[in-house]
């Protein structure tokens, strides 16, 4: 299959023509039932020779190119609609039927806040324009009303969440005039999947009511339906979240599939080249150190735990707190010890044998470094983070 990309060095064009490069080379093998020969990208720098040898090969066609701020409002109908003709025009001069996907904008609805909207009349005209395409020439059309899109893109343009991802990322001033006010956000990620399942055929159709996407198996319009609705306060804050975490080392939750997830993996693309390492408060005494990696609001911490040649760390049990001790490097014995029954049990671990051994409540437990020149490193894990005031923590010898 060769597919036609246009708009290729805009947001959805550039993460769109990344990943179907994947598929080519083999690298993303989650699509078995793709085969893809060559990617053409079309953009403001190519040549219009170049787009009429690629309408003349292509098997598919993905229409992103448009314009969303021009100078002048009339340029709306020039950049989307006049674009749009060119395209199919010569894609009809080589008989070329290959389905052509559009991206339109939830604006062509010219419902609620859109009513008025130039850029939405010029989305529209070129809809209209790829349903008549094809009624005439027999070809499939797939026509997506995108809501707003979320992914790495200029901040400061078309994007809020792009915005305020730079800014609080660079220390940047910004402004929120209403925290109450709702977006509803389409992830870059969950767009490129709908993308494949439409080379596939496996798209999903709808209807609108007003700006509302209508799942509808016959729908004239097609969709991604992986969005998220929140509030301009809502993203805020939990960009201050991420944000503070290498300070407060708390990782907000992000459940798979969740809105934080796909932000903080956004955010992250616009934080400067300097804030990619962050130092960790490392506890040292003489037998080695102690350094919390990461806390979470409901799975507790991860530590790393270096102990010196010959040292033993812990002697101490807990009533309900319970850890995972692995071992990453070096040579090591851990001792535990039922306070209540006496039963002991003695495991050596190796980081050359990787394993995870728990530290059960109620067990008096310790770590020796059976090593005389070599420091042993442990990952240890456990279910809360450590509260001074409350710490679950009792010494007694193993």
């Amino acid at each position: 299959m060769n597919i036609l990309v246009t708009g290729a060095k805009g947001m959805v064009g550039t993460a769109l023509c990344n990943n179907l490069k994947n598929i080519r080379d083999g690298k993303n093998k989650t699509r078995p039932a793709l085969h893809i020969e060559e990617i053409y990208e079309y953009d403001l720098d190519s040549t219009p020779e170049e787009l009429d040898e690629y309408c003349r090969k292509a098997d598919f066609v993905f229409n992103l190119a448009g314009v969303n701020r021009p100078e002048n409002p009339e340029d709306f109908m020039k950049g989307n609609f006049g674009f749009a003709s060119d395209l199919l025009n010569r894609l009809k001069k080589h008989n070329n039927k290959a389905t052509i996907m559009l991206s339109s904008s939830i604006q062509a609805t010219l419902a609620g806040r859109f009513g008025n909207s130039e850029y939405g009349r010029s989305k529209k005209a070129g809809e209209e324009l790829f349903f008549q395409y094809a009624q005439e020439t027999g070809a499939k059309v797939a026509v997506y009303r995108f809501v707003n899109l979320m992914g790495h893109s200029r901040p400061k343009y078309n994007s809020a969440v792009s915005t305020f991802c730079w800014a609080v990322a660079n220390d940047e001033p910004f402004t929120v005039n209403d925290r109450s006010t709702e977006l509803e956000l389409l992830y870059i990620d969950d767009l490129v999947e709908g993308m494949f399942d439409l080379l596939e055929g496996k798209e999903q159709h709808c209807e609108f009511d007003g700006v509302e996407t209508v799942l509808k198996a016959d729908g004239r319009y097609c969709c991604v339906p992986v969005t998220h609705k929140v509030t301009l306060g809502e993203i805020v804050n939990l960009l201050q979240e991420f944000k503070a975490q290498p300070t407060t080392l708390m990782m907000p939750k992000m459940p798979d599939g969740s809105f934080a997830k796909k932000l903080y993996s956004l955010y992250l693309t616009y934080l400067p080249t300097d804030k990619f390492k962050y130092a960790l408060k490392m506890n040292v005494d003489n037998r080695g150190s102690f350094t919390e990696l990461v806390h979470t609001a409901d799975c507790g911490q991860v530590s790393i735990n270096i102990s010196r040649p010959g040292i033993t760390k812990g002697q101490h049990w807990h009533n309900s707190k319970w850890e995972l001790f692995i071992v990453v490097a070096g040579h090591g014995l851990i001792q535990e010890r039922n306070i209540n029954t006496g039963e002991t049990v003695e495991f050596e671990v190796s980081g050359d044998k990787i394993e995870a051994v728990h530290m059960i409540p109620g067990w008096t437990h310790n770590i020796i470094n059976l090593s005389e020149t070599e420091n042993l490193v442990t990952v240890m894990t456990c279910n809360e983070i450590f509260n001074p005031s409350h710490p679950d923590t009792f010494f007694d010898p193993v």
